[in-house]
């Protein structure tokens, strides 16, 4: 079915907007895209991608781009803090056999992948540009933009992330988001020969981690119990995550200690989440993404619901032959269950962290949310 005669406008150039973007543009829709960035730079050291963020990214067509320039195996290797590896989780070939069951790349090159898919797919990009004010009628949503322009669309899809002002201009009373009591530190640095998947070293409280992102580098994540959110000096980086890694003898952990530095792209984020309650719409305005359902990285999905989201929208917009509110009810009702889970879960996961809780529960929960992932959207 053809959206041809549909006129839709994105509000967010991140992972889920794009996708909705590139997918819609598929499709036949006119879109348009507007950020507020007018870099369109996309932050951060590395994003780990599991077998169904994969399969999304074989559906928009980047699937190949992705192999090109990030790196993708089998298995994660968990070990002792000593080194020693205690375990293998499996990752199934969800995006196909031809496919490694997970991967990761660096953020940046993920984000330059899906904006040039977007420009490519036709889509009308307005960068440094957001709205000002939404007009909702019985047939139309009246949008007026930063730059002084007014437009009118069928649809408008709300995309701008965990602290979006389309959400706060459509449910104003909606929750904030909220603070997990964790955080985590990523770096970038060189990848030796013996690192082909990723490996977690499991500490007390303290769990770092390592993926190769590319043939030649890899990123570290390390997450650590913050009960306090608060601000941490960027001079003193290096030397914290140093002393994170100070417990752990094993020789991979301590080789990356020492190359700790200045030019290790070093970020440090606390955890937040988000799951809105339903509905997640209002009239012709739909929000998708971090917008709806932020979510810590336990289960490496973040990115993972928000492009599905783009996916499913898309789907039901077409199967619903262009009838708006139809279709939004539909897609809501696809996917609350599992980002629910995703969201949930993933709290849950930090929390037994943070609290050196059971492992047997942990582990649980892993398994029971990986095998959710590997169904169909």
């Amino acid at each position: 079915m053809t959206l041809a005669n549909l006129n839709i406008l994105i509000i967010g150039g991140g992972f889920s907007g794009m996708a909705a973007a590139i997918d819609l543009r598929r499709r036949g829709a006119n879109i348009d895209l507007v950020e507020i960035d007018p870099g369109w730079r996309n932050y951060g050291a590395g994003i780990s991608l599991g077998g169904a963020t994969l399969r999304a990214l074989r559906q928009l067509g980047v699937l190949e781009a992705f192999l090109r320039e990030g790196h993708a195996a089998d298995g994660v290797r968990l070990c002792l803090p000593n080194g020693q590896q205690v375990a293998e989780l499996p990752t199934p070939r969800i995006a196909g056999a031809d496919v490694p069951g997970g991967g990761a790349i660096l953020r940046p090159v993920l984000a330059r992948i899906l904006a040039d898919a977007t420009r490519a797919s036709g889509v009308h990009v307005r960068l440094g540009c957001t709205f000002r004010a939404i007009h909702q009628h019985a047939q139309a949503v009246e949008v007026h933009f930063t730059d002084g322009q007014s437009q009118r669309y069928d649809l408008v899809i709300g995309a701008d992330g965990l602290y979006s002002k389309v959400r706060e201009t459509l449910f104003p009373e909606a929750p904030k988001p909220r603070y997990s009591g964790q955080a985590v530190w990523r770096a970038v640095l060189p990848r030796p020969p013996d690192i082909e998947t990723a490996v977690m070293w499991l500490g007390p409280r303290v769990k770092p981690g390592v993926n190769p992102v590319s043939k030649t580098e890899m990123y570290l994540f390390v997450t650590e119990p913050r009960s306090v959110n608060q601000h941490v000096d960027p001079a003193s980086f290096v030397e914290h995550l140093r002393r994170l890694l100070a417990d752990f003898t094993a020789p991979t952990l301590q080789n990356i200690r020492a190359q700790l530095g200045e030019h290790s792209q070093i970020i440090f984020r606390p955890l937040e989440g988000l799951l809105l309650p339903r509905p997640w719409s209002q009239g012709r305005v739909v929000l998708i993404g971090d917008t709806v359902h932020a979510t810590t990285p336990h289960l490496a999905s973040g990115a993972c619901i928000g492009i599905e989201d783009a996916l499913v929208l898309a789907d039901e917009l077409a199967l619903g032959m262009g009838d708006v509110p139809a279709a939004l009810a539909a897609f809501e009702a696809r996917r609350w269950e599992r980002c629910r889970m995703v969201v949930e879960n993933s709290a849950r996961l930090g929390a037994i962290e943070i609290e050196g809780g059971d492992k047997e529960e942990h582990a649980r929960i892993m398994r029971e949310s990986l095998l959710a992932l590997a169904q169909p959207i």
